[in-house]
């Protein structure tokens, strides 16, 4: 039997500060019932992490913001070893709380899949060009 994907506690947004950073400057993509930001990581050995919002304006029962909320949760933790390195927040939009799980489903799917064409980005260089190096040492190369 194989042991499932695990969904460590360092795969989660958990501070305000992560989810303006991604919000400020990260990328959008919207369906109709979701609204996905995606900020791609520059740090070489980065890893996909989630952050979810679902407000009250979406459903006035806990209950059904927590069916939203799962089924997000489950969605991403199967996707997460496909994608890109990158932090991902999902807002909820108030035509979820009348969606069922499927269509939940097959949005949160469709909005990972266009996501996932985003170029990664490259870590600056601290190196200097070689080219700038044979400037000031001709006999370098």
């Amino acid at each position: 039997m194989t042991t499932p994907t695990r969904f460590p506690r360092c795969a989660h947004l958990r501070v305000s500060a992560q989810f303006q950073a991604v919000f400020g400057e990260g990328k959008r993509f919207s369906g109709s019932n979701f609204r996905l930001h995606v900020l791609p990581t520059a740090e070489p050995d980065g890893q996909p992490r989630l952050g979810v919002t679902v407000s009250k304006r979406v459903d006035k029962h806990a209950v059904g913001r927590n069916r939203i909320r799962r089924q997000i949760k489950e969605c991403f933790r199967l996707q997460r070893p496909t994608l890109p390195a990158a932090d991902y927040v999902f807002l909820t939009k108030p035509e979820a709380a009348r969606a069922d799980n499927g269509a939940l489903r097959s949005e949160l799917l469709s909005l990972l899949d266009r996501a996932r064409t985003l170029k990664p980005v490259v870590a600056p260089c601290t190196m200097p060009a070689s080219d700038a190096i044979a400037d000031r040492n001709p006999t370098a190369i």
